[in-house]
């Protein structure tokens, strides 16, 4: 295996990020249903303005979802996520510095779709397991991958999850899911892990991924955040969605000192801030 060091590609090269710091992806919702209101974008030209916003506060990845993945939420058709998708991801990337793009999706069609428009990454919540087919796209295609753990599915995933030892089941999750991956033709280093916090997991168990991502370091691959706003603050510190903020940046900053080398997140400013405030101190 590769150092986890090493870093994250795409199929055309490493997925960049501003030199001293870790990566940030921005949250881009083209949904009304996410939870996290200040995320979502209407229309083509609302997404459009927010992935240009958080361009210019530092992201370096622009993650767009057509489907939300809130505990509860209700599936979206491949055509109807496309609907959406399509004219965001062409506009953004008829740009002359067209942005490096993430699809946050588990639908093979869509994933096939966005790929032949530019799309540079799969971000999938699903590990290929709620749509085999997305597998066969990854291995013809070789994007950058989000390979991420959740136990369930978003309409059940918050019901009674349960682990004997929860660091060692996502580090075997990880390790089963990449060595598929990697025999179906997707390069190791289109890979990064993200252990899914909120997706399937209590309190604790949110808490033990964040602190403890060296669990699966000896697979050699980097690992992604994606905390940003998330109700593991109401579960711990009582805080409304419009008030986990300030949560999220210390959380950002602690686990980037833990080895979480990405982050996906909603405040790409304050995120740039946090993440190079991290940097410094850490050298």
């Amino acid at each position: 295996m590769n150092s986890a060091s090493e870093a994250w590609h795409h199929a055309g090269g490493p997925v960049p990020h501003a030199p001293g710091r870790a990566g940030i992806m921005g949250i881009v919702n083209i949904t009304q249903d996410s939870f996290y209101a200040a995320s979502r974008a209407g229309s083509t030209d609302d997404a459009v303005r927010r992935a240009l916003a958080l361009l210019a506060d530092g992201a370096d990845v622009i993650d767009l979802g057509a489907e939300s993945s809130r505990p509860g939420s209700s599936p979206v058709s491949p055509e109807d996520e496309l609907q959406r998708l399509l004219p965001v991801i062409d506009a953004l990337k008829s740009l002359d510095n067209a942005p490096v793009l993430s699809v946050d999706t588990y639908h093979a069609a869509t994933a096939a779709a966005v790929l032949e428009h530019g799309a540079d990454i799969i971000n999938d919540i699903s590990a290929c397991s709620f749509d085999p087919g997305l597998a066969d796209v990854l291995a013809q295609y070789r994007p950058g991958y989000v390979l991420m753990h959740c136990q369930g599915t978003p309409g059940t995933m918050q019901v009674s999850p349960h682990y004997d030892d929860v660091l060692s089941e996502v580090t075997a999750f990880f390790e089963e899911k990449m060595n598929m991956l990697v025999r179906a033709g997707l390069p190791e280093q289109r890979v990064i892990l993200d252990p899914g916090i909120g997706f399937g997991k209590k309190m604790e168990h949110n808490l033990a991924l964040m602190a403890h991502p060296e669990a699966w370091h000896r697979l050699g691959r980097p690992s992604l955040m994606a905390l940003s706003m998330k109700s593991v603050f109401q579960d711990l510190l009582g805080l409304p969605v419009a008030e986990r903020g300030q949560a999220t940046q210390v959380a950002t900053a602690l686990t980037c000192a833990k080895g979480y080398s990405w982050h996906r997140v909603h405040d790409a400013l304050a995120t740039d801030r946090t993440l190079r405030l991290a940097a410094a101190l850490s050298r």
